[in-house]
C-alpha cells in the first residue's frame, strides 16, 4: 500500500547566506571555544558549514537554541567529523568484502547448478518478468557504455584490458557476457534486487549459506547494506544517522552472533551497532582471520570521548565473546627458517 505524501510546510525560507567568518562568529556566540578563528574558517571553507553542523549537536545543551556546553572546543567537533570519515571507510571495507562474497556465491551456484553461464538471461529463474526485463536492460546498457568508451590499450606487459572489454570485442554471441563477468558490473543494490527476484527458494538458501546466513537474514541484511553503502559512498553522516532499515536479528544459534543481544532489542537496535555486528558475523564466515574487529576497536580507542550512545554501542561491547575472540593480540609469526 502506497504511503500518502505528506504536505509541505507553509513558512518562507529567508535565511541570508553568511561568509565563513560570520559562520565562525556564530559558533563563537553560541559558546563554542574557537581559539584560532582563521583555522576554523579554513575548515569551513573546505568541509562546509552545512556538512559540519550536524556534528555540533552532541555538544549542545539539549533543548537550547544551539548553545554549546561549557568547555566544548572547535577541535571536539572536528574530531567527531574525522572519526565519522574513518568509520565510513572502515564500514565500506567490510561492505566491499560482503559484496564480493555475494557476487561469487550467486554466480558460482547458479552457473554450476543450471550448467549455464548465461543463466541470468533465462526468465524462468525469476519471479517478476518486469523486474527481470529492467535488469537485463541495465546489463545491456553497461555493455553499450563500455563499447562507447575509447578502446582499452595494453601499453605494456603489466596493463591488461578489462575482462568485459575482452568479451565484448571478441565475442558476438551470446550478446551478453557470462555470469562471472556480469556480476562484476553490479552494485550491492542491483545484487540485492537480483537475488530477491530469484524464483526458487532453494537458490536463495544456497547463496545465503555461503555467507553463514539463512534466506530471511540475507534479504534483510542486504537491504540494510544498500542504505549504509549509499550513505558511505556519498560521504554522509554515519555514526548516529537514523538508517530507517536495520538488519533482522538471528533466531538460529547456527548464525554467528552476540552471546547477549539484549541491547539490540532496545532503542540501541535502531542505531548503527546492529549493522556492525552483522558485518562481523559475515566476516566470521568469509574471512575468519580478518582484522576488521580490531580496527574497529582501535578506531573507537583513538576517540575516547566519542558518545557511543549515538551508535547504540554499549560501553562493555568488547567483553562479549563474539567480539573478544577477535580483539586478542594476534600470535607473532615465526620468521625463522
Amino acid at each position: 500500500m502506497a504511503q500518502t505524501q505528506r504536505s509541505r510546510g507553509t513558512e518562507r525560507y529567508a535565511k541570508p547566506p553568511l561568509t565563513h567568518g560570520q559562520l565562525v562568529q556564530r559558533l563563537t556566540e553560541r559558546g563554542l571555544d574557537v581559539p584560532d578563528p582563521g583555522r576554523a574558517e579554513r575548515y569551513l571553507r573546505h568541509i562546509g558549514y552545512y556538512r559540519l553542523s550536524p556534528y555540533t549537536i552532541p555538544f549542545q545543551v539539549p533543548g537550547s537554541e544551539h548553545t554549546f556546553r561549557p568547555g566544548v572546543a572547535f577541535d571536539d567537533v572536528l574530531d567527531l567529523y574525522v572519526f565519522d570519515r574513518a568509520l565510513r571507510l572502515l564500514v565500506l571495507d567490510a561492505l566491499e568484502r560482503v559484496a564480493v562474497a555475494v557476487r561469487s556465491a550467486l554466480t558460482d551456484h547458479m552457473s554450476v547448478t543450471y550448467d549455464d553461464p548465461h543463466w541470468y538471461a533465462d526468465a524462468r529463474h525469476f519471479q517478476k518478468p518486469r523486474d527481470h526485463g529492467r535488469f537485463l536492460k541495465g546489463v545491456r546498457e553497461s555493455c553499450d557504455e563500455q563499447l562507447r568508451r575509447a578502446a582499452e590499450g595494453t601499453g605494456d606487459h603489466l596493463v591488461f584490458r578489462s575482462a568485459l572489454e575482452h568479451y565484448l570485442t571478441t565475442y558476438g554471441d551470446p550478446e551478453l557476457p557470462p555470469s562471472w563477468l556480469m556480476v562484476e558490473t553490479l552494485t550491492i543494490g542491483a545484487l540485492d534486487r537480483l537475488i530477491r527476484n530469484l524464483q526458487r527458494r532453494s537458490d536463495k538458501t544456497a547463496i545465503a549459506s555461503v555467507l553463514g546466513l539463512n534466506t530471511a537474514l540475507l534479504d534483510s541484511w542486504l537491504r540494510t547494506y544498500v542504505r549504509v553503502r549509499n550513505i558511505c559512498a556519498h560521504h554522509g553522516r554515519l555514526w548516529n544517522v537514523g538508517l530507517g532499515v536495520y538488519p533482522a536479528l538471528p533466531a538460529s544459534a547456527a548464525v554467528s552472533w552476540l552471546d547477549d543481544d539484549t541491547v539490540l532489542k532496545s532503542w540501541r537496535g535502531k542505531r548503527l551497532y546492529p549493522v556492525l555486528v552483522s558485518l562481523q558475523s559475515i566476516l566470521n564466515t568469509i574471512s575468519p582471520r580478518s582484522s576488521w574487529a580490531r580496527r574497529l576497536s582501535d578506531l573507537l580507542e583513538e576517540h575516547p570521548h566519542l558518545p557511543l550512545r549515538g551508535m547504540g554501542i554499549p560501553e562493555d561491547w568488547r567483553d562479549d565473546p563474539f567480539w573478544a575472540a577477535h580483539l586478542i593480540d594476534p600470535e607473532p609469526t615465526n620468521s625463522a627458517g
